[in-house]
């Protein structure tokens, strides 16, 4: 059942409305999710919705049955006001993404709610054209605060949208470690394959997503073509998944489709591989690096701040099979474990929603002109800044982390 809307916590913290584009499990969402779970951890009420249903949202999902829908389209009329009667009781709206923005935009105006916008995607590659820029620009400037998931996204949007600096954040992508714990030792493995159904004696690369052309199923399996002796467990679905389960190397492939939890994927696997054309920060790379697994990637968006090439994984230009192939041998043939810790250790220091959070906190806290409260993580203080938690490619002092461990726009 959907929770009910939040009331006022005592103290100063602000109540927070967490707006997602739809119900699905993808990048944006689930970050969205995340920080929703671990702010009320802390005791800040908090609450998260939905602007509309999506079709490919399971209706039987935890994480479709946990969101409350605000009605039938992003931006129909019904939605728009369902989303300010929300707001009412809410301090400040957290838009994660997409038309989360025009949203916040058309329903809040003339509201005393703030909202803030979590640009989740490489600004380089949104909007199209003179005339959607402008508009998008115009849109960003309504937020009272705009994040990014790297510095040098933070950077593109204050350039491109002549955003005021002081207004735009960074603040990284995040999950919570215990949610993707390494595998325990190899019996722990087969018996997370055998619950998918996956062959215990191969080598198994994960790859997670929706399957549309900037995913680049494609040019994964085209890779795996190439590796005779390595199996690909593909969770996730989409427009594509029925002419790609025709490929080549398909009979190598296991469709497992969108998985509710894709924690013990993580677990069953050897490496993690990722072949996009168009990404962010991807939450996926970050859950694979806390459960202790290697990762290939193609070298876009801020991949790299996840994925340290030759250290945690390794890196190819985008759109080379030949190259993705390579690289996937080199790792699955090399020091797994050594990798996997060193993904791990990066994760937590720099991505782990712990960490996250209390930087989360004191931009709300800056937001609605409150004192920022004390966390309830971990109890790491650092000293409030336009970057809020540091980017690991930028130089600068590591951030100590705790003990062990999508949408576009």
């Amino acid at each position: 059942m959907p929770e009910a809307t939040p009331v006022r916590t005592a103290g100063t913290r602000p109540r927070i409305l967490h707006l997602i584009t739809d119900p699905r499990r993808r990048g944006a969402q689930s970050l969205a999710r995340d920080l929703h779970r671990e702010l009320r951890r802390r005791g800040q009420a908090s609450a998260l919705r939905a602007l509309a249903p999506h079709p490919d949202a399971h209706p039987d999902a935890p994480f479709t049955r946990a969101t409350a829908v605000l009605g039938p389209g992003r931006l129909h009329p019904r939605t728009l006001t369902a989303l300010r009667t929300a707001a009412r009781t809410a301090d400040l709206v957290l838009a994660h993404g997409s038309a989360t923005l025009s949203a916040c935009a058309l329903a809040l105006a003339g509201t005393r709610t703030p909202f803030v916008y979590v640009s989740v995607g490489d600004p380089r590659h949104w909007p199209a054209g003179p005339v959607r820029r402008l508009r998008t620009g115009a849109l960003l400037h309504r937020a009272a605060a705009v994040t990014a998931l790297a510095e040098g996204a933070r950077e593109l949007l204050v350039d491109r949208f002549r955003l005021p600096a002081a207004t735009v954040h960074t603040i990284p992508n995040a999950r919570a470690a215990d949610r993707y714990p390494p595998a325990d030792g190899e019996a722990d493995k087969r018996a997370a394959r055998h619950a998918l159904g996956l062959p215990t004696d191969s080598l198994l690369v994960a790859w997670l997503g929706a399957i549309t052309p900037e995913k680049r199923l494609d040019l994964a399996l085209d890779a795996l073509d190439r590796l005779p002796d390595v199996r690909l467990a593909v969770a996730g679905d989409g427009p594509q998944r029925t002419a790609l389960e025709r490929h080549p190397a398909a009979a190598r492939a296991h469709f497992l489709g969108t998985l509710a939890d894709p924690a013990p994927l993580y677990r069953a696997a050897d490496a993690v591989l990722l072949s996009s054309d168009d990404e962010g920060v991807p939450g996926v790379l970050i859950e694979a690096a806390l459960a202790g697994l290697p990762a290939v990637a193609t070298d876009v968006g801020w991949v790299g701040s996840v994925v340290r090439d030759g250290t945690t994984g390794a890196l190819v230009a985008p759109g080379d099979p030949l190259a993705l192939a390579e690289a996937l041998a080199k790792v699955l043939a090399g020091d797994r474990a050594g990798l996997g810790a060193a993904a791990r250790a990066h994760a937590l220091a720099h991505c782990e929603l712990d960490v996250v959070a209390d930087a989360w906190q004191r931009l709300f806290a800056e937001v609605c002109g409150v004192p920022a409260a004390g966390s309830s993580g971990a109890g790491r203080s650092r000293a409030a800044s336009n970057v809020d938690v540091p980017d690991p490619n930028v130089p600068g002092p590591t951030v100590p982390g705790p003990n062990g461990a999508g949408g576009r726009g």
